[in-house]
């Protein structure tokens, strides 16, 4: 999931617990882009993601003194994202709103190459349609089958982070697959 070895990561989140917090200053460096990313698909709004990304490492600070390298980093910090975002999806059903402006809430497909107006075209549509059909996922399916599909992780880290049992990991990412490909109209799904 990261370039850095993983005990880069244990040993910035040992030098934070010790009183270094420009060690705070490296783990941001190396994982905001991933929790933002996460967070993004996990809310499908960016600014929400923005604040969420934010706030995750805040909490990531205030729990260093309680941090033990028994799970993967990469598991920890991102069970503190996944933990942000349910409260933030419990919020907003208490508090619902109506957006003005839907185009800022979908996610940039990246460009590799230049296909033409027509191919941009049926990209753009396909990834919208993905993207409509995770966000219509049931949380615990949707943040299962993010974790594993962007974020590389295995089931057992998986279930570490959401904080059940790997073989619900695994049934979880099965039934958001069946939705997907329901939703998708039987095309093929990760």
């Amino acid at each position: 999931m990261s370039d850095t070895p993983p005990d880069a990561d244990i040993a910035a989140m040992q030098r934070l617990a010790a009183g270094d917090d420009l060690a705070l200053n490296s783990l941001m460096e190396r994982w905001k882009n991933k929790v933002a990313a996460f967070l993004l698909r996990m809310t499908g709004n960016a600014a929400a993601a923005t604040d969420l990304t934010q706030e995750t490492f805040v909490k990531l600070y205030q729990s260093r003194g309680r941090y033990h390298p028994s799970a993967p980093f990469p598991t920890y910090l991102l069970r503190i994202a996944a933990n942000l975002a349910r409260n933030h999806a419990r919020w907003k059903q208490r508090h619902p709103t109506v957006s003005i402006d839907n185009e800022h809430n979908h996610v940039p497909e990246s460009v590799e190459t230049q296909p033409g107006p027509d191919e941009q075209m049926e990209r753009s549509e396909q990834m919208q349609r993905v993207e409509a059909a995770l966000a219509a996922l049931p949380d615990d399916l949707r943040e299962a089958m993010l974790l594993f599909t962007y974020q590389d992780m295995s089931y057992a880290e998986i279930a570490t982070a959401v904080g059940c049992t790997s073989k619900a990991v695994e049934t979880r990412i099965y039934r958001a697959r069946q939705i997907l490909r329901a939703a998708l109209g039987g095309s093929q799904t990760e």
